[in-house]
């Protein structure tokens, strides 16, 4: 892969509203507990290696289906989260690290995933922009049903959404850890600012 990669319809539209409803509706999703990049953005966190993937699957059945599809053989630790953006949300330029919470040395991820879940019609803004050093090599323009895959050591940023409605995303960055760094990550956690 180089810098990114597209893949079109990649699971059934009923699946996707299913997703849908069901991240709406779950009591962790509120007010996003990323960091500071992700302005007005709703979500929550699940942080899980290889081990703990039967406990992911088994609190949030709903995201088996994403999960068998995405994650990468080779990789060992996990971050997932959906991820709301309405009109004025956004989120500035940034290299996922979200598992440096518990194992501090931790490099970027080696492959990060995006599945768009649900896009407002002739949605303006909210644009995917990745740059490696400093130069641009991707802007992708979010739709229902792609999957996108980018090298998790790129800068990325989400434009500014203008459009009424909601963009949702399911976001997984996938590592490949050492023995003592896959230590310090847990086998399963939730991270949500609702509890």
């Amino acid at each position: 892969m180089k810098y990114y990669q597209l893949q079109e319809n990649v699971l059934p539209d009923r699946y996707l509203k299913k997703l849908w409803n069901k991240v709406n509706s779950n009591a962790y999703f509120t007010v996003n507990n990323l960091s500071r990049d992700f302005v007005q953005t709703k979500g929550f966190s699940v942080v899980f290696n290889r081990d703990g993937l039967p406990m992911v699957e088994q609190k949030f059945p709903f995201f088996k289906p994403y999960l068998d599809r995405v994650l990468q053989s080779e990789c060992n630790a996990f971050y997932l989260n959906p991820l709301l953006l309405e009109a004025g949300s956004r989120v500035d330029p940034h290299i996922d690290r979200s598992l440096r919470s518990y194992c501090k040395t931790i490099e970027p991820p080696f492959v990060v995933s995006v599945l768009y879940v649900r896009i407002p019609e002739n949605m303006s803004g909210g644009e995917l922009i990745l740059k490696s050093a400093k130069r641009q090599v991707g802007k992708i323009i979010p739709q229902t049903n792609v999957l996108v895959y980018f090298q998790g050591d790129l800068t990325h940023a989400v434009n500014p959404v203008k459009t009424v409605g909601s963009r949702l995303s399911l976001v997984c960055e996938q590592y490949i850890l050492t023995p003592s760094e896959l230590e310090d990550i847990p086998m399963f956690t939730v991270e949500s600012r609702a509890y």
